[in-house]
């Protein structure tokens, strides 16, 4: 199930960029697990990769690939992770870019590979290289949809958003895709995103762009608190859309594209936390009143991840103290209790270090049995704040990683 998540299939056509999608049988046969992209020559690629220190030959090799040359293709598989693999995880990462290669008549390092699935294991290579050609056969503009379904893993849904605008005459397009649903946390929180749009802008000033909006959006979810080995978010720039090459951050059109693409990042990012596993309540964390911004993200990460604010949340029990708790233990320095208001949407449960004197469990009761719930938290010592978005903790999300290589 997901929380007021809804399928999105009507997605606006990147010129310059196509999709192509084919089954290679990797865990299930079902539906596409191996999803190819194909970019124009005057396309700019940029991406922001997991932090964790064993982190996935894929996300390796993109790395290296996108420091040596212009990205003219993306092979993505699903049910395999190839994380913790070794040399012969990196080697075989290597082999499906070079099987693409090949086919197209490109040098290896304009491949980027992306996999997600199962830790720890090999992945069938010829089943991969086998199918894909069949990818390459149908790769369309159109392939959108068919794209954000050949890269879920315990996703329920694909996960999709698309829009225009207008600059100085010119209708420009966005579209992304994202996967993820488990083992989601900063650095990055296991996701991919791919999002693309046809302006045309410099390498750097896309990287710096993807850097800065990966931070406001999927470096601000959390579902589990666990770090990915494979996390990536890839942001294209296709360029044929005929404007000048956008260059400089001081260019007015900088700010126009950055927003816009925010808006993309965001739904996305969400997106992978209103469909977490076994999630029923899409929670949104607002910490104000720090010192700091880092304050601000401690706090709200660390009652994110608390295992009792999060069951308390799937069961709807207004159970204050476990917020309160929280807040306490969030290693902010000298935090001076009496400064501190907790609310629950509008329901103040918290003010000047206890208890509202406001505050009635039928109303705290009625606010955690919505499906979308905020809970705000001003620290009263300063003028910075963040969010952060989650999930509550239910049944269900045992059950699905208790089940997982089953």
């Amino acid at each position: 199930m997901s929380v007021n998540l809804s399928v999105f299939d009507a997605f606006h056509q990147i010129n310059g960029l196509k999709i192509g999608f084919s089954n290679a049988g990797i865990k299930q046969t079902e539906r596409q697990d191996l999803v190819v992209f194909e970019l124009a020559d005057t396309a700019t690629t940029a991406g922001i990769f997991t932090q964790n220190a064993f982190c996935a030959a894929p996300v390796q090799i993109c790395k290296a690939h996108l420091e040596k040359s212009k990205t003219q293709y993306l092979v993505i598989n699903t049910g395999n992770a190839n994380a913790g693999t070794g040399k012969a995880g990196y080697q075989d990462a290597v082999a499906i870019c070079q099987a693409l290669a090949d086919v197209k008549g490109v040098d290896v390092t304009s491949v980027l590979p992306f996999s997600t699935g199962v830790i720890g294991e090999r992945l069938p290579l010829e089943k991969i290289t086998a199918a894909i050609p069949s990818a390459l056969k149908n790769l369309d503009s159109k392939n959108w949809f068919e794209g954000s379904r050949g890269i879920m893993t315990t996703d329920t849904q694909p996960k999709g958003t698309s829009t225009q605008f207008e600059y100085m005459g010119n209708t420009f397009s966005i579209s992304g895709m994202s996967k993820g649903a488990g083992m989601i946390m900063p650095n990055m929180a296991t996701m991919l995103g791919f999002i693309a749009t046809d302006a045309k802008v410099s390498k750097e000033i896309l990287q710096s762009i993807c850097l800065e909006l990966g931070g406001k959006s999927f470096n601000r979810i959390t579902i589990d608190g666990d770090t990915s080995t494979n996390d990536s978010c890839m942001l294209m720039a296709t360029g044929t859309n005929g404007q000048s090459e956008l260059t400089n951050i001081d260019d007015p059109f900088y700010d126009v594209l950055k927003a816009e693409l925010e808006k993309v990042f965001i739904y996305l990012a969400q997106a992978i936390v209103r469909d977490g596993e076994g999630a029923t309540k899409f929670v949104s964390i607002n910490v104000s009143g720090c010192g700091n911004n880092q304050e601000a993200l401690d706090v709200a990460y660390t009652v994110a991840h608390s295992p009792l604010v999060k069951t308390a949340l799937f069961a709807s029990d207004a159970n204050w103290g476990r917020i309160l708790a929280a807040v306490g233990r969030s290693g902010v320095p000298n935090i001076n209790v009496d400064d501190i208001q907790i609310h629950l949407d509008d329901v103040c449960i918290v003010n000047n270090g206890a208890r509202a004197e406001t505050y009635s469990e039928e109303a705290g009761s009625k606010v955690m049995a919505q499906a979308e719930i905020n809970i705000n938290i001003n620290m009263g010592r300063g003028d910075c704040s963040e969010t952060v978005w989650t999930t509550d903790l239910s049944h269900d999300y045992v059950s699905i990683n208790a089940d997982y290589r089953s």
